[in-house]
C-alpha cells in the first residue's frame, strides 16, 4: 500500500494523497486505484526554514529562477521556486491550492525567500513588503576590501531594463530609490572579503549594482562584475542569510537563517588558506 500511495495512485476525498503517515479521517472517502498511471513525485526539493498554514519559508539553491519568464512559451515546464511549491503543496493539500512568492531572490542567488500559501496571505505580505516590513541581511564575497569598512549606499536604479542589465540611474532618468547598508566581516588580505548587507530596500539587482559601483563586485557576477570578480567562481557568491518579517496573518515575527551554502563556504576557505588566515 505504502508504495501505491508514494506513486499517486491513492486519493483522498478527491485529492492525491502520497504521505503514508498522512491523517485521514475516517469518514474520508479513500479510493486506491492501481491501474492510476504513477506520477512523478512533487520536486520539493528545498529545505524548509518555517511552515505554516499560511507561510513558506525556503532556502532557495542557487541556479533556480524564483518566477517563470513572463513568455508563456520559456515558462512552460520550466523548473522554478514556484513550481517546486506548488507541486509540494499539491501532495500536502491536493491541487487547486493557492502559491505566491512574497518577494524575489536573482537566479544565482543562494537563501531565505518567502511565499505565502494562501491569498490572504499573499495580499497581506506584499503590502508588508512594500511597507519595508521584510528585513534582511546578505552575505557576498567581494572583490577587494571596502574602505571604509562600514558604510551605506544610496544610489537610484533605472527603471529601464535592457538585455538582463539594469544600471544605476543618471540625472533626469526614471528611476527608483535604493539603499543599501554594508560591513565588511572579513577581509582576505587585500584581494577579496566577506561582506554583510542589510537592504532598505528591494529593487532587482540592487546588491550587485551598488557594490560594483563601489568598486567591489561580487565574485562570480558575470553581469556587473569586472574580468576577474567574474572569473573568481562559477556562480555569484551571494546569499541571503537572514529574513524576519511580521507574519501576514498572525502578526507574530517570523525570523529565519540559512545556512551558508558549500560552495561559498568553500570559498571563504580558499580565500583564507590562500592569505594564510
Amino acid at each position: 500500500m505504502r508504495a501505491a500511495i508514494e506513486k499517486g495512485q491513492v486519493t483522498v476525498n478527491g485529492a492525491i494523497e502520497r504521505d503514508p503517515g498522512a491523517l485521514v479521517s475516517p469518514s474520508a472517502a479513500v479510493v486506491l486505484d492501481v491501474n492510476r498511471r504513477a506520477e512523478r513525485p512533487a520536486r520539493s526539493r528545498f529545505t524548509r526554514l518555517y511552515e505554516d498554514e499560511h507561510v513558506l519559508v525556503l532556502d532557495k539553491p542557487a541556479g533556480l529562477l524564483t518566477i517563470p519568464p513572463d513568455d508563456e512559451d520559456l515558462a512552460a515546464g520550466l523548473d522554478t521556486v514556484l513550481s517546486r511549491v506548488r507541486e509540494y503543496m499539491d501532495r500536502r493539500r491536493g491541487p487547486g491550492g493557492y502559491v505566491g512568492t512574497l518577494h524575489r531572490l536573482d537566479r544565482d542567488t543562494s537563501g531565505a525567500l518567502a511565499v505565502a500559501l494562501t491569498r490572504e496571505a499573499h495580499e497581506a505580505g506584499r503590502a508588508l513588503f512594500g511597507q519595508h516590513a521584510f528585513t534582511r541581511q546578505y552575505q557576498a564575497l567581494v572583490e577587494g576590501v571596502p574602505d571604509p569598512p562600514a558604510g551605506t549606499i544610496e544610489l537610484p536604479i533605472a527603471e529601464a531594463y535592457d538585455r538582463g542589465r539594469r544600471h544605476i540611474a543618471v540625472a533626469g532618468e526614471k528611476a527608483l530609490p535604493a539603499v543599501t547598508h554594508y560591513v565588511v566581516r572579513h577581509p582576505y588580505g587585500t584581494s577579496a572579503a566577506l561582506v554583510e548587507l542589510t537592504l532598505d530596500t528591494g529593487r532587482q539587482h540592487q546588491i550587485r549594482l551598488h557594490l560594483s559601483h563601489l568598486g567591489h563586485a561580487v565574485l562570480g557576477d558575470r553581469v556587473y562584475g569586472t574580468v576577474r570578480a567574474a572569473a573568481a567562481a562559477p556562480r555569484q557568491m551571494l546569499h541571503a542569510w537572514t529574513l524576519s518579517f511580521p507574519h501576514p496573518i498572525t502578526g507574530a515575527r517570523i525570523a529565519v537563517t540559512a545556512t551558508l551554502p558549500e560552495d561559498v563556504a568553500r570559498m571563504r576557505e580558499r580565500l583564507r588558506a590562500r592569505r594564510g588566515l
